[in-house]
């Protein structure tokens, strides 16, 4: 462990998940998500200290998902009044920039770039790592362990770790994550729509919080379908995104959508998706269309291709 807490979540990794048949592990990790979330907002009292206080300047770093994720976090942070809050992915964070706290956010606990942070910022940043593993080397490099052992995935491809750190995360800045569950339970529930499956193209788009959520969107039909995927902020879709867009694209938009773009989109020839439910909740129809979506294709949604894990480089 790291030199002054840890805090872990309970229960064994993948606590309570059975895939049903024909299903593979993402199906019933995605369909997890709400318990999780639940789940990990009542660790709030527990976890209060090792996470960031009003008024401290933060940094948020992680990789892939966990880079997206940070971006909704520093958006959110900020957006409430708690902080200057910045995100890094983990291999571009300015170690000399002044912060009173760095939170590190590592599903594996296990990624080079990260282990390689934690040595740099030793000593100068107060620490804390959010984890599925307890016993991972970011554990010890670390000040402070959050451990969401219980959000651990067999899956390649993150789905209910990363939203419950977040669900974490926005509980802890006050959300109201009970309604949040709910939402995302409707998004379980409601069939595909073909419009959506049968698509040859998506562009994801968001404003503040929500542009991380769109990059992790795009990210989950790259990784798991091998879809051609874009995201952007909302008001950027204008600047050159727009000139992609046609019969067969989706433009799916988390949150509410810029004045005339879903006409702009239609003008197109391409549909523009638009939902008024919790975006965090919207992203878990997005992961049940990147599992589905990869099955019509002939892959395998758990094991995409040329990826692992964990990103762990050989030493120089």
């Amino acid at each position: 462990m790291g030199d002054d807490d840890a805090m872990r979540g309970g229960g064994p990794a993948g606590d309570g998940v059975t895939a049903g048949a024909g299903q593979g592990s993402i199906d019933a990790e995605v369909a997890s998500q709400p318990a999780c979330w639940l789940r990990a907002a009542g660790l709030v009292p527990d976890v209060t200290g090792l996470l960031p206080a009003p008024g401290e300047r933060v940094a948020v770093t992680g990789c892939g998902t966990s880079w997206f994720i940070a971006q909704s976090y520093a958006a959110l942070r900020e957006a409430s009044g708690q902080g200057e809050t910045d995100a890094f992915a983990a291999s571009e964070m300015p170690v000399r920039r002044r912060y009173d706290r760095a939170v590190v956010l590592s599903r594996s606990g296990t990624t080079t770039e990260i282990l390689q942070l934690l040595d740099r910022l030793a000593g100068a940043v107060p620490t804390v790592v959010i984890t599925a593993d307890p016993r991972a080397p970011v554990a010890g490099a670390a000040g402070g362990v959050i451990a969401l052992d219980f959000a651990d995935e067999r899956s390649v491809v993150q789905t209910r770790f990363a939203t419950t750190e977040l669900a974490l995360l926005r509980a802890h800045l006050g959300y109201d994550i009970t309604a949040v569950a709910t939402a995302a339970q409707a998004a379980l529930a409601e069939p595909l729509p073909a419009a959506l499956t049968g698509a040859r193209q998506f562009t994801f788009l968001g404003t503040g919080w929500t542009y991380g959520l769109a990059n992790e969107a795009a990210l989950k039909l790259r990784e798991a379908a091998g879809m051609w995927t874009e995201a952007y902020p909302a008001m950027e879709y204008r600047h050159g995104p727009i000139s992609v867009t046609g019969p067969g694209s989706v433009v799916w938009l988390l949150g509410p959508a810029p004045d005339g773009l879903a006409g702009e989109v239609a003008a197109t020839g391409g549909l523009a998706w638009e939902s008024s439910r919790d975006p965090m909740a919207e992203l878990v129809l997005v992961q049940r269309l990147a599992a589905a979506v990869a099955r019509a294709r002939g892959l395998d949604p758990d094991r995409p291709r040329n990826l692992n894990r964990s990103v762990i480089l050989a030493p120089r």
